[in-house]
């Protein structure tokens, strides 16, 4: 009988976490490339940078998606992944190192993500948020 007693009790316990748990919105789980396959600057680069980098490799497409609006269209940029990666010259490039623009719009995009959002609302969302910063490189 006390067995009982205690099995209810964990039971009335752990039901509302457990279905609290269940009933939550899906975690987006999020690619990230492996901090040895940037360059030792990078490497060594502030955590939010570097973490921009390694969203940067593993989901070029969702960078390509959104512009950047630091001004870097000037220097070529096309796009939010531009200031990354070259891929004309198959090259890192070190732009987003010192431009923190860059990388809170990588940021941003990797939290719209993970929140669900689709590319289409990404891209509305960085627009409307940095279009005050100055003219998109795209």
């Amino acid at each position: 009988m006390k067995r009982l007693l205690y099995f209810v009790l964990l039971i009335t316990v752990l039901a509302p976490t457990l279905l609290t748990a269940a009933c939550a919105s899906p975690s987006h789980d999020m690619k990230m490339a492996t901090v040895n396959t940037l360059p030792p600057k990078i490497q060594n680069a502030p955590t939010r940078v570097r973490e921009a980098y390694q969203f940067a490799v593993a989901n070029p497409d969702a960078l390509k998606n959104v512009p950047c609006y630091c001004g870097c269209g000037g220097i070529g940029h096309t796009s939010n992944y531009s200031c990354y990666y070259s891929e004309a010259k198959q090259v890192f490039d070190e732009h987003a190192l010192g431009c923190s623009v860059c990388v809170d719009i990588a940021q941003d995009v990797m939290k719209l993500m993970r929140d669900g959002k689709s590319p289409p609302d990404i891209r509305a969302t960085i627009v409307s948020t940095y279009s005050q910063f100055g003219p998109p490189n795209q």
